[in-house]
């Protein structure tokens, strides 16, 4: 028979030094179905026991739980809450379902409160505001179904707070604005509507900054532009608008990455990107940019992913694909695409010099002229080779074949001509091809 709150009260009044043993047995009889705290048992002292760890100065009291991973199930168990001396509770990546305890809201020392992908629903405690010295909230991929709430903005001392993948209705809360010791914010994914709050602005100390894969509005406060600690910043897959700032660069001098694809951004990339010498990730796709691509992002040298596609960026110039030649100082690149776009020019002998870690490269879609540079076999890592729907001329170099990782050849819609090129009979990774639509020889036609 389960036991109850009161049953452990009164056992613990008569003696105290048992209080967080009884605590620990009640939580493995109501969250552990399959038994996989089987070591907690009378062989060894629950100090010991898998996963938890108990105070020095205060023996016999358990300040941390560490569960992560163990297949437990079931509800959470409110009788977590009587184990006071608690500073940190990890039960992420188990199949926990049920609401969040209110009661966690007694445990005043706790700090660190992890309960990622599991299944837990209904509300997030308001009442965890009790809990004054929470650092860590990390609620992530889980089925929690509630807005969030106002009264989290009174949490002073949260540097990290994740609450994506959930199912959060409403808006962002303004008083989130006031939580001045943050240094991540997620809540990504759980269909929140609004605008993005100029109050974010005031947390100067943001580095991470994920609303990805919302119904968010409107334009970005220009104070979240000006956070000079920004690592990561990711707006993706909204409906937000507006043009990026022409000192982005310059702004935000430690951004890594960069997302703000799939919105309806116009206006021009701006120059000043060359500026943000740790940038990693740029992800500029499925927007309304227009403009050529800047001269000069080859001051990157630590990108590793540039992601223009699904624009209508073109100058209408004969010089727009000059300014991927810059790239081939950036010697950590591994994926390129500018597919969908309105860029005009013949593709530059300089791509064959781009670095060997290039995987992935798109140019389909284009308006680019003249032939393949016959050195494109230099990029011997290459998977993906995407340069269909354009108006290339000349023969197919043979390079191509002796790069032997590609995957995805497309070359199709273009104005190839002359014999088909059997040598891609050596890629022997391939799996995917599109050559139609050019001018081979009757050879092609007997394949």
């Amino acid at each position: 028979m389960s036991p109850t709150v009161e049953s452990i009260t009164s056992t613990t009044k008569e003696s105290p030094n048992a209080t967080d043993a009884l605590a620990l047995l009640a939580f493995k009889q109501m969250s552990d179905p399959y038994n996989s705290l089987s070591t907690w048992n009378d062989s060894l002292p629950f100090c010991q026991w898998q996963g938890i760890m108990c105070s020095r100065r205060h023996p016999l009291r358990v300040v941390a739980m560490n569960l992560t991973g163990l297949q437990l199930a079931g509800p959470l168990s409110p009788f977590v809450a009587n184990l006071t001396f608690l500073r940190a509770i990890d039960l992420g990546n188990n199949k926990l379902i049920g609401q969040i305890p209110p009661e966690i809201g007694r445990l005043f020392r706790l700090r660190y409160l992890y309960l990622p992908n599991n299944s837990l629903e209904g509300e997030i405690p308001a009442n965890l505001t009790r809990c004054w010295r929470l650092r860590v909230i990390n609620f992530r991929t889980n089925a929690l179904i509630c807005r969030i709430p106002v009264e989290l903005g009174s949490l002073s001392r949260l540097n990290w707070f994740n609450l994506g993948g959930n199912n959060l209705p409403g808006s962002i809360p303004n008083s989130l604005g006031n939580l001045s010791s943050l240094s991540h914010l997620s809540l990504w994914t759980n269909g929140l509507e609004g605008n993005i709050l100029e109050e974010l602005g005031q947390i100067r100390g943001l580095s991470i900054f994920s609303v990805i894969g919302n119904k968010l509005s409107g334009t970005i406060p220009p104070a979240l532009y000006n956070l000079s600690y920004m690592a990561i910043f990711s707006v993706t897959q909204n409906q937000l608008h507006g043009n990026l700032p022409l000192d982005l660069g310059i702004t935000l001098p430690n951004i890594v990455e960069f997302y703000v694809a799939n919105n309806q951004f116009t206006g021009p990339i701006p120059t000043s990107l060359n500026n943000a010498s740790r940038l990693e990730l740029l992800e500029l796709s499925l927007n309304r940019l227009t403009g050529p691509i800047p001269m000069n992002l080859g001051r990157l040298e630590g990108l590793r992913s540039l992601n223009l596609e699904k624009n209508t960026l073109g100058s209408g110039e004969v010089e727009d694909m000059g300014s991927l030649s810059s790239l081939t100082n950036c010697s950590l690149l591994e994926i390129l695409s500018v597919s969908y776009n309105r860029l005009r020019g013949a593709l530059p002998t300089s791509i064959a010099n781009f670095s060997a870690t290039v995987q992935y490269l798109y140019l389909g879609k284009n308006q680019i002229f003249g032939s393949i540079p016959s050195g494109i076999g230099n990029l011997f890592n290459l998977i993906i080779l995407h340069m269909s729907d354009n108006f290339m001329t000349g023969t197919i170099p043979e390079g191509i074949g002796k790069v032997s990782k590609l995957q995805v050849l497309a070359l199709g819609r273009n104005n190839f001509s002359k014999e088909f090129p059997f040598f891609i009979g050596n890629n022997t990774q391939l799996f995917g091809m599109d050559l139609g639509g050019n001018n081979f020889e009757e050879a092609y036609l007997q394949l």
